[in-house]
């Protein structure tokens, strides 16, 4: 990178995502943008402390739907007051001087709270009891901070409406599915997805068949099939990941320093990680209440509808996963693939099938919102999931430097096999497939009224 662009970057480090500690409120709203950006910065932390993320064995699926029915709210919510944008869930009508960041406020609040609670089945009642509490705390302190009177109530009372509107729109929406399914059958064939280590159950097949917020179905943009496993192409792959996704411990890897730092940088939550690539360019571009939430919406319901893609495109054609497949290559069939039966990656592999990679379209779909809305734009991220000390809320993070959300999608999508976890294959074809989500996203939802 040349010194001059490098500097220019260097000076966005101070707007890099900082997710806010678990019971951090992070809540001090105010009329503007301000006030959408720290609810999706509260939304960050609630799903944190809630045990959702940062690291990989979260519960992305269901954190991407929270997050898109929250932004739809606050998008709803903000449009019924002024008509700026057409809604998603429902047209409202509020008084055209209701408080803005009081309207923010308890649509985000009327979301997120039922929303943790329903979530019981699968996370434990201490960390819906946190989550719950880092919301209750930030909507305490905004509604303090706005004086009483009539603009009060009548934000309030839109942000409240549009709430209850998404929630009723997403009430039998088929996210109540199993998680845990210890009983889905595991191929017996090459290249057939078996159960992953440490991890014997298949994640959510029926997420597949959950209502998408965009997209006709989740198979709209299925692609092809991955490579077959006796051609070259998917021999080459699987060396790639033997080379260079193994854990450095069990097995030596010729990964480099910084694509260790890649693979650790992006191993955890699409939502968090792209969310706070969110806020930290809306800072730069200080939009204005109305652009923000549209822009938070839009995202989200691109980041949301590339999980319900991307669990179709792997429950279809039930690919194994790199683990499995490098320590049972002497039975595929192909004389260019050489076993391994101590392999081990450098994360624990995530227990769905390899094909396609989901951090790879769900990445390429919140790219493809941000730059269609934004253009090229110079950012700094940080991350919570690499080592501790050189994390987002550390004294000293590791920041890595963008040119534009492209180059930090592509990022995203290549650490899935520096992490072990996706052939190259998986991941090319993740990142075209989200692309395509985020492209009829953002030419089909939220247009300008």
């Amino acid at each position: 990178m040349r010194p001059v662009l490098r500097t220019i970057l260097a000076s966005l480090v101070a707007t890099a995502l900082v997710v806010p500690a678990a019971g951090s409120a992070h809540a001090r709203t105010r009329e503007g943008p301000d006030a959408v950006l720290a609810w999706n910065a509260v939304a960050t932390s609630a799903t944190v402390a809630a045990c959702f993320s940062p690291g990989a064995d979260g519960n992305p699926i269901a954190e991407s739907r929270l997050f898109a029915m929250t932004q739809v709210a606050v998008h709803d919510a903000l449009n019924g007051i002024r008509h700026r944008y057409q809604p998603y869930a429902a047209r409202l009508s509020a008084w055209s001087k209701a408080a803005p960041d009081a309207a923010i406020a308890a649509a985000a609040h009327g979301v997120l709270v039922p929303g943790l609670a329903e979530l019981s089945t699968f996370l434990p009642a201490s960390c819906i009891d946190a989550g719950t509490a880092v919301v209750e705390e930030a909507y305490t302190a905004a509604l303090a901070a706005i004086p009483d009177g009539r603009a009060k109530a009548a934000g309030v009372g839109v942000g409240r409406q549009a709430a209850a509107a998404i929630r009723e729109l997403r009430a039998h929406d088929g996210s109540d599915t199993l998680l845990q399914d210890t009983g889905y059958p595991q191929g017996t064939e090459p290249g057939a997805y078996h159960f992953t280590p440490g991890t014997p159950f298949a994640f959510a097949p029926g997420w597949a068949d959950v209502t998408p917020f965009v997209l006709r179905d989740g198979a709209q943009y299925r692609p092809g099939p991955p490579y077959p496993v006796t051609s070259r192409r998917y021999a080459a792959d699987v060396a790639e990941v033997q080379r260079l996704g193994g854990d450095g411990v069990t097995t030596p890897s010729d990964r480099t320093a910084e694509q260790t730092e890649i693979a650790l940088f992006w191993v955890g939550s699409v939502p968090a990680q792209w969310n706070g690539i969110a806020r930290t360019v809306t800072r730069q571009r200080n939009l204005d209440p109305w652009q923000a939430a549209r822009l938070f919406g839009l995202v989200n319901l691109a980041v949301a509808d590339g999980y319900i893609a991307t669990f179709d495109t792997k429950y279809h054609y039930n690919f194994w996963r790199p683990v499995t497949a490098i320590r049972l290559a002497d039975t595929d069939g192909n004389p260019a693939t050489t076993a391994d039966p101590n392999w081990t990656p450098l994360v624990t592999t995530p227990p769905v099938p390899e094909y396609d990679s989901g951090h790879s379209v769900t990445a390429a779909a919140a790219a493809a919102v941000l730059t269609g809305l934004l253009g090229r734009v110079a950012f700094a991220a940080c991350s919570g999931t690499v080592p501790d000390g050189s994390r987002c809320d550390d004294a000293h993070p590791v920041v890595r430097l963008y040119t534009s959300f492209a180059q930090a999608s592509r990022e995203n999508q290549l650490s899935r096999i520096y992490v072990g976890f996706h052939f190259r294959d998986a991941v090319d074809t993740g990142g075209i497939h989200g692309t395509k989500i985020g492209e009829l996203t953002l030419s089909t939802s939220l247009r300008p009224s």
